[in-house]
């Protein structure tokens, strides 16, 4: 059995400082997948860095302090790759993509709308831009994983005020309709799949009026994999126990 780990770490330097170590090594997830690093790789924390049990594979925005994606795979994978060929999206640093023997993984931390709903269009280009990616991978007869961010709840089920937030970013139909596009296309959401009807399961909490602490949340972590490929998927969970972001981990265990 492999387990792999999604966390949104809101800074890996703070993280770092709360305990993520500690996790880390209680845990040992095969594979661990985090985004908005907020560091280039000589910012990171040498614990992580120089972790004994982890190759780390690295993707910092141009832009220091923003967004940013790691990988730390026990595996070795047989291929990298930091960019997806359109410069507005990888000078931010949004994409790892790793292939292994048996699937591809691609870790996202996709944008957010802004409140102010300004960064929307740039959003959802980027959704259309890992689906191209997807597909061609798919065409190739290639099982994926796509893991991290995608600033999005899917249906009302998945955050704590639906109704509230009907013009909030993340939230907003041409949002969340690319989730149905990713599921068209062969798509499913692992965490939907086993627990279709689960309710208070979320995996962002804003920091204000103790949100966490009351549940009040949104789901906008994922994993996402193509229908063959679930069927390997024996669980999958998120982690709102585990402290040190507004994200908690979310992660999937695979039979090897």
């Amino acid at each position: 059995m492999k387990k792999l780990v999604s966390w949104n770490v809101n800074g890996i330097r703070a993280v770092e400082r709360k305990g993520f170590v500690d996790w880390l090594d209680a845990d040992l997830p095969n594979i661990v997948c985090l985004q908005e690093i907020k560091a280039a790789k000589d910012q990171f924390p040498k614990s992580i860095l120089e972790h004994e049990k982890y190759n780390i594979y690295i993707n910092s925005a141009d832009r220091r302090g923003y967004s940013g994606v790691c990988v730390m795979t026990q595996e070795k994978p047989n291929k990298v790759i930091d960019q997806i060929g359109i410069d507005k999206f990888d000078v931010e640093g949004r994409t790892l993509i790793l292939e292994f023997d048996d699937f591809v993984l691609i870790n996202c931390y996709f944008p957010n709308g802004g409140r102010d709903h300004s960064r929307v269009d740039f959003k959802l280009e980027f959704y259309h831009a890992i689906l191209e990616v997807y597909k061609e991978y798919r065409s190739r007869g290639q099982n994926v994983v796509i893991t991290g961010d995608f600033n999005t709840s899917h249906q009302a089920i998945d955050l704590a005020n639906p109704k509230a937030n009907k013009k909030s970013t993340g939230f907003l139909d041409h949002e969340r309709e690319w989730i149905d596009i990713y599921m068209s296309e062969g798509m499913v959401d692992c965490f939907r799949e086993l627990y279709p009807e689960k309710l208070g399961e979320y995996t962002w909490w804003t920091y204000r009026n103790n949100c966490r602490e009351r549940n009040i949340g949104w789901r906008l972590d994922y994993f996402m994999a193509n229908k063959e490929f679930m069927e390997k998927v024996e669980e999958c969970a998120h982690r709102p126990e585990v402290l040190g972001s507004d994200h908690c981990p979310v992660e999937i265990c695979i039979k090897s």
